[in-house]
């Protein structure tokens, strides 16, 4: 199973850095990286940042600072309004989703969690490898505050995507050389990432069970004032 996964992750990433091809234009990678990056925020699996990083080493973006924080400010326009779509999903029908993967204890516990952090919660999602796409659906499923939802998206992501960008920008074709010949070790640290990020939302779920474990009082909408 293990071994099934590593291959699933393998051919995902190579087929989302084959965008960052030496011949591509500006406005093809830019596009890529925007339905990448929105995908991401709301279902597809691969954070955009391999497809950032690449296209911030090609050439054209090496030799221009401009074409960087371009590409990043694609990724992070996309990447918030992902965010938006993934919130309208967890609003539609994404809590009969969570009540299948959390026990309704643990859901009621998460969701005055949210209530009482929630925008500190999507901002630490949205800049650290836990998978954001969790953050945003149950952030709609949660009725959390939705321009409070963008803002922290907005300062998260574009924190975490300009940072990608600059720092490719810095190392340059080091970073490059470096990438070439640990490929396989860069996806294991991904991978690793991934699974920890995983891990760690049970973790905070569970906890926030043991410390709040009476569900039976419903959930409020937060204000958006």
């Amino acid at each position: 199973m293990l071994e099934s996964i590593w291959n699933s992750v393998r051919g995902l990433t190579d087929w989302m850095v084959s965008f960052a091809s030496p011949d591509v234009s500006l406005w093809y990678g830019g596009g890529a990286l925007f339905g990448f990056a929105f995908a991401e925020s709301s279902f597809f699996p691969i954070p955009p940042d391999a497809l950032l990083i690449a296209l911030c080493l090609t050439e054209r973006a090496l030799g221009s600072w401009p074409v960087a924080l371009y590409y990043a400010l694609m990724c992070s326009l996309a990447s918030v309004l992902g965010g938006v779509f993934g919130y309208v999903i967890g609003l539609k029908g994404g809590r009969p989703l969570l009540e299948r993967l959390f026990a309704q204890e643990k859901i009621a516990a998460v969701d005055r969690a949210f209530e009482r952090h929630g925008v500190w919660a999507v901002a630490v999602a949205g800049f650290t490898p836990i998978p954001y796409k969790i953050f945003t659906i149950s952030s709609g499923a949660f009725r959390l505050s939705l321009w409070r939802f963008s803002l922290a998206s907005a300062l998260s992501r574009s924190a975490r995507f300009f940072l990608v960008a600059v720092a490719c920008m810095v190392v340059g074709p080091t970073v490059k050389d470096w990438l070439k010949a640990h490929a396989t070790l860069f996806t294991v640290l991904f991978l690793a990432a991934l699974v920890a990020g995983f891990l760690a939302v049970k973790l905070v779920a569970g906890r926030c069970s043991q410390a709040d474990p009476s569900p039976q009082d419903p959930p409020q909408e937060a204000n958006d004032d």
